[in-house]
C-alpha cells in the first residue's frame, strides 16, 4: 500500500450531536500491518472504527482515504474495499454459502470454498446451516464473507471478545496472516495481551482524544501511565 491508503482525520468530531464522543481528532491511521486501537471503555475506539467505512459520518472535520474525502465515497463501494467484522458475528438464516452470497451474490461454490479454506474452515461447511457453527467458526465465516470483495482494509471491532481461548488464537492468527499478505487490519481490543501479540502500530484513545500513537517500544517508554496501562507495558 502507498501512503495514500492511510486514513487521514483532520478536526474530526463524532458521536451524538449534543455530546460528541470524539473531539477535534487529528490522526493518521497507518495503511499497513495491524493497527490496534486501545484505551479505556468509552474512549471512542468503536466510534472511530465506524467512521472509517461510513457506518457513521463525522459531525465536523474531514476524513480522507486514497486522496479523496470519505464523504465522496458511495458507502457500498467503500465497504467493498474497507470491510468490517464485528464482535458478534452476524449470521443470516440459511447455509454458509448463502451467508457468503450476502456479500457477493452469485459467488461460485469453488471461490466460496477457496475463501473458506483461506480462513481455516473446511469446504464441506458450505452446505451446512450457518446457525450451527461454533462461535469461532461463525467469526471466521464472517471474515471470509468480508474477504470475498477483496478489501484493502479490514476493520475488526473486538472480534474475539466473545470467543474461547482456542477460537481467539485462531482468529488472531488469521488477522496476522491477512496483515502479512497486504490487507491493512485495524483492530479494536481491550485485551493488552492480545495487543502485544498483534500490534505493529498502536493508537491510544482516552476521553475522546488521541492520547498517543506509535510502536509498542515507544509507548512502553511513555511517561503517561494511562498509555502504559493501555498497552500493558511491563
Amino acid at each position: 500500500m502507498s501512503s495514500l491508503d492511510a486514513f487521514e482525520l483532520r478536526g474530526v468530531d463524532a458521536g451524538p450531536a449534543g455530546s460528541p464522543i470524539l473531539k477535534a481528532i487529528d490522526l493518521t491511521v497507518p495503511a499497513n500491518g495491524v493497527t490496534v486501537l486501545a484505551g479505556p471503555s468509552g474512549a471512542g475506539k468503536s466510534t472511530l472504527l465506524r467512521l472509517l467505512n461510513r457506518l457513521d459520518d463525522p459531525l465536523a472535520g474531514e476524513i480522507r482515504w486514497r486522496d479523496r474525502p470519505l464523504i465522496e465515497w458511495e458507502p457500498t463501494d467503500l465497504r467493498r474495499q474497507v470491510a468490517m467484522v464485528f464482535q458478534r458475528a452476524p449470521i443470516f438464516p440459511g447455509s454458509v454459502i448463502e451467508n457468503l452470497r450476502v456479500a457477493l451474490p452469485g459467488v461460485s461454490d469453488e471461490r466460496a470454498g477457496h475463501v473458506l479454506e483461506h480462513v481455516g474452515l473446511d469446504v464441506d461447511l458450505l452446505d451446512h446451516d450457518a446457525e450451527t457453527l461454533s462461535g469461532g467458526e461463525a467469526q471466521r465465516m464472517c471474515v471470509a464473507r468480508a474477504l470475498l470483495t477483496e478489501p484493502a482494509v479490514l476493520l475488526a471491532d473486538e472480534p474475539t471478545a466473545a470467543l474461547d481461548r482456542t477460537a481467539r488464537a485462531t482468529v488472531e492468527d488469521l488477522g496476522r496472516s491477512l496483515a502479512d499478505s497486504g490487507v491493512a487490519v485495524i483492530w479494536v481490543s481491550h485485551d493488552t495481551d492480545q495487543l502485544r501479540r498483534l500490534a505493529d502500530h498502536v493508537i491510544v484513545l482516552a476521553d475522546g482524544a488521541v492520547r498517543a500513537t506509535g510502536h509498542l517500544d515507544e509507548l512502553d517508554a511513555s511517561d503517561d501511565q494511562l498509555v502504559r496501562r493501555s498497552v500493558g507495558a511491563p
